[in-house]
């Protein structure tokens, strides 16, 4: 349906509630409103009616406005138990620096129920001065109005969002896939170090299958929302319409998780028990490159490059370096400095003080682009082996992750 056609019918628009679950409680804790047209016997879809730009804006801020008017008068008069997730262009929101969308929450809602508001914005959807949206939000959250950022994901501008300050990131996996769970993994790690640090909470949406489930609980997800949980009603439901299926299903991840983790807890000993064995058997030193190629050899199954720096990240050994199955010595890798590698000075002083040995995160190697771990350990006082792990071993005993 066009723009007039939805115009003409306005009196037909209805609001829908997807409850929105959460972590810790299991329960509903929240609806996010969503716009219908009721046309005969079929259910249009009003999400996107408010970001065409070929529809003129008195148009798709009155179906917005219709939409919050009619959510806000029905949800009110139910319990207070739970926040109400608001959608809103912030396109439209700021032709009037958001009083207008304001006055209609204070016309429903009464100020000491304001913090159960969440309004929706996407970031990336804006296209006007973040400084100005930045400072009517700031203005909604003194009433405490919360904000949710909507569509979070590789389109994101991390900067814009840390300058919104919202409470919620809302990220979708509906598109998510079981075999494109690992490449998107360190997308879901930069969201997740995201929301630690600007103190928000993660809320998945498009959660469709119970492993997209899993995923959204193993990624730092508080809140899920989707079809495989609940869709979207004219009605709310009960608190605890799910409670003892999540009860269930978080039970499941939890016996499997700790089952992987100790899996790859003791796979990882067993490896650092075997670089230690063989370390302590031939004691290698930066001034012996003998020592340096034996050890190597000792370690051809595991390792694909073995070197030594001193504490200050200035490299004292060549690279003893696998290529094409054979051990070679890189005499250019002497004197090169590696202190400017993210978390170097911080493996440093833990080996120096702990006095044992250090597996870095998995990485990929700037040189063969391979992901890969790498295993560092004090020598002496003043040397420190560096030994990088192969992704094929790690592949092969499951501690790639």
């Amino acid at each position: 349906m066009d723009a007039m056609d939805v115009l003409t019918n306005i009196e037909h628009v209805k609001a829908y509630y997807q409850p929105i679950f959460s972590a810790d409680e299991h329960i509903v804790i929240a609806y996010e409103v969503l716009g219908k047209l009721v046309n005969k016997e079929q259910l249009i879809n009003l999400n996107t009616f408010a970001y065409d730009e070929d529809i003129p804006v008195e148009y798709r801020l009155e179906v917005e406005r219709k939409i919050l008017r009619l959510a806000l008068s029905e949800l009110m008069e139910k319990t207070n138990d739970y926040d109400i997730y608001l959608p809103c262009n912030a396109n439209l929101l700021i032709l009037d620096y958001g009083e207008s969308y304001l006055d209609i929450i204070n016309e429903f809602v009464s100020e000491d129920s304001l913090s159960r508001i969440v309004l929706v914005l996407s970031e990336h959807d804006y296209k006007g001065d973040f400084g100005k949206l930045s400072n009517i939000l700031k203005y909604y959250r003194t009433y405490g109005i919360k904000i949710a950022i909507n569509q979070v994901g590789s389109e994101s501008h991390i900067d814009y969002i840390k300058m919104l300050s919202p409470n919620i990131l809302k990220v979708n996996i509906e598109k998510l896939s079981y075999e494109s769970w690992s490449a998107q993994n360190d997308l879901f790690t930069s969201l997740g170090s995201l929301a630690r640090k600007i103190g928000a909470n993660m809320l998945f949406e498009g959660i469709d299958s119970v492993h997209q489930l899993q995923f959204a609980w193993k990624n730092g997800g508080r809140y899920y929302q989707g079809k495989y949980l609940a869709t979207a009603q004219a009605d709310t439901v009960s608190r605890e319409l799910l409670k003892d299926h999540f009860k269930e299903k978080f039970q499941q991840f939890i016996t499997t998780e700790k089952r992987l983790l100790e899996e790859k807890y003791n796979e990882l000993k067993n490896l650092q028990n075997m670089l230690e064995t063989a370390i302590g058997h031939i004691k290698p030193t930066s001034d012996n490159i003998e020592q340096l190629l034996l050890l190597a050899e000792e370690l051809n199954d595991c390792s694909f490059r073995i070197y030594i720096c001193n504490e200050d990240g200035f490299q004292l050994s060549p690279n003893i370096m696998q290529v094409d199955k054979k051990w070679t010595v890189q005499e250019d890798a002497v004197n090169k400095n590696w202190s400017w590698r993210p978390y170097f000075l911080k493996t440093i002083i833990k080996m120096r003080n702990d006095q044992s040995g250090v597996f870095s995160d998995m990485y990929s190697d700037i040189e063969t682009g391979e992901m890969m771990r790498t295993f560092s350990i004090p020598l002496n006082d003043s040397e420190y082996l560096f030994i990088d792990i192969s992704y094929d071993y790690l592949f092969k005993y499951n501690i790639f992750r």
